[in-house]
Order: C-alpha cells, then structure tokens, then sequence
C-alpha cells in the first residue's frame, strides 16, 4: 500500500485537514475542478496531498477518495449553517443553500455517492490491481459516446475532431509519455487505450 494511505486512512482526515480543503475552496468564488483543487492543495504542501503521486492509478485513486471524503464531510457541516457545497470533479465551489437545486439538497443523506466515499473502509480495501480492475470496468461500462468522450479527455481533444488530429496528438503524447523518454507505463496505457477507442481501425 503506498504511503498515501497507512494502517488508518481516517488519520489523515482530520479537523485541520478539512479547514484547509475548505479554505482553499472558499478562495476561489467561481468554483474549482478537482484537479485545480488537487494542484493547490499540493502547492500548499497539504498532506496526504502534496506527496501524492498523481501518475500511478493506486495513487491517483487515494487521492480522488481522500478528497471527496473531506468535501462530502465539509457539505455535512456546511449545510447545517446554510451554506452548500457543490461536489463535481468540473465543479467544486460554495454557495448559500437556498441557491442549490432541491434535487441536490434532498440527497445530503441519501446520496449513494455520499456513503461511498464516506466509508473509508473502502479506501484500505482497494490495492493497485483493484484499481486497474476499477479502470477497466469504468471502460466497458461507458455507452459509445461516452467512451469516446473520456477518451478524447485523455488525450487532451474535443470533439469536433477528425482521425488525423487524433492520430498527430496521439504520436505527441506517446512519444512525450514514453518510459525511454522518462514518461510512466500507466499514462502511455491510458492513451493507447484511448488511442484504441477512438481509432479502432487504425
């Protein structure tokens, strides 16, 4: 297990934690992604998240858990005091209650996403081959479009784009990505595969 994660995930979610997530939240009115928010994070030397090791799957899986753990903790708190807290990997950010949809508000305690990533048991439970496996049950479950969709994002696209710019990107990030260039095996695995998905003819 990396050392993002030790004997007892819930020791590194503390008061202190949860104050500085808030916080850097807070300082951004308009919202956040959570990769921006990640990237402050780790700016800020906040741990687990400034040791995280963003490019390894069992790695990035930690730290995506850890962190939506500390904002559906943070929503909880929030709501009580009339603020809340909108949880989206393209949008994280504060708002008064009363401006969330009431969709969002009736599932501060039924939200299945909520009691996933309450349960920190999960977290202890998933090693790297759980996480591969994860990735690849995420893969077949996506419709056609979706799947096209997530594998543009993996290579940096949006649709309208046609198969030569497809192609030209794909070599770019191969050959920035490539382990004899320094890269890692799993960033080069995600874009063949993405690569694949969008050009399953060549």
């Amino acid at each position: 297990m990396s050392s993002l994660v030790r004997a007892d995930p819930g020791a590194v979610v503390d008061t202190e934690l949860l104050e500085r997530v808030l916080s850097v939240v807070r300082a951004a009115p308009a919202g956040l992604t959570e990769h921006a928010l990640i990237s402050e994070l780790r700016d800020a030397g906040v741990e687990p998240f400034a040791g995280a090791r963003l490019q390894e799957p069992l790695s990035l899986f930690q730290t995506h858990f850890l962190l939506f753990h500390c904002l559906y903790r943070l929503r909880d708190t929030l709501a009580a005091d009339g603020e809340w807290l909108r949880i989206h990997c393209l949008d994280i950010g504060v708002e008064s209650v009363c401006m969330a949809p009431a969709a969002d508000r009736n599932l501060v305690i039924g939200d299945p996403l909520r009691a996933y990533y309450m349960d920190l048991g999960r977290l202890e439970s998933m090693d790297a081959a759980a996480v591969e496996a994860l990735l690849d049950r995420f893969w077949a479950g996506m419709g056609r479009d979706e799947r096209r969709a997530g594998a543009l994002e993996v290579l940096g696209l949006a649709d309208p784009v046609d198969a030569d710019a497809i192609r030209q990107r794909y070599r770019r990030l191969v050959q920035r990505h490539h382990p004899d260039r320094g890269g890692d095996t799993e960033t080069l695995q995600r874009i063949n595969a993405a690569r694949w998905v969008l050009l399953p003819d060549g």
